[in-house]
């Protein structure tokens, strides 16, 4: 395997729908409180994370905390997978062709990193048409501190592919100065994409390896993602 790919998904494959709704209806329905939930910023940390900020915040104790994650979950997936056909996520520009184009190489691994819990991943990515480019992953189901995330994505790199994979040959994509990072933090290269809530200035202030507009030509990130 030449190159691991890591992939955010909200704000740099995906953007809109209805998960934020979905979270906040849940937490009301788990801890009757979403906190501050709109005054909070959800961009670059794991839904664990969001969860527990928002709970600390309202003064519930870890235990608390920790006993309504497995309920929360299930209806947050719940709301989600409801919600989704009438407002679904928007794929942003140049995604599918660049995924196309990344899975005629045959050296390459595409895979997530996203803050997303995995049924949260598969539900999203599905409504965009997506989640089958993908064939390993880290999400925020695995390791509540995204800086983790790219070691477990390696891990399960290994397990498909062999011992001799390293977080060198992997490149996090994303769109957030957390997800440059969590790169950082595992080693891995990194490229941010000012199609968030992000600008290009900001991404650069990051120190990321590559920053660029939008994944929208096809030609250009390929050579900056595998060369």
């Amino acid at each position: 395997m030449r190159r691991l790919l890591l992939f955010d998904i909200d704000g740099t494959l995906l953007s809109g729908g209805p998960a934020k709704s979905s979270f906040i209806d849940a937490m009301v329905d788990t801890y009757g409180t979403a906190g501050d939930a709109e005054g909070l910023s959800f961009a670059g940390k794991t839904d664990p994370q969001i969860a527990r900020e928002l709970l600390d915040a309202v003064g519930l104790s870890g235990d608390e905390i920790e006993r309504g994650f497995e309920p929360l979950w299930t209806r947050y997936l719940a709301y989600l997978e409801a919600r989704l056909p009438e407002d679904p996520v928007r794929v942003l520009d140049g995604v599918p062709d660049l995924l196309e184009s990344l899975a005629a190489h045959e050296d390459v691994g595409i895979g997530l990193l996203t803050g997303n819990i995995f049924g949260g991943a598969r539900l999203k990515l599905g409504s965009g048409g997506l989640w089958n480019h993908f064939v390993f992953g880290s999400y925020g189901s695995d390791r509540e501190e995204r800086d983790h995330l790219p070691a477990v994505a390696v891990d399960r790199a290994r397990e498909l592919w062999g011992d001799h994979i390293g977080p060198d040959q992997a490149i996090v994509v994303g769109d957030t100065p957390r997800d440059v990072a969590c790169g950082k933090a595992g080693g891995t290269g990194t490229v941010a994409v000012a199609t968030g809530f992000f600008s290009s200035s900001d991404l650069e202030a990051t120190g990321a390896d590559y920053v660029l507009d939008d994944l929208a030509d096809t030609d250009r990130v390929v050579e900056i993602l595998i060369g």
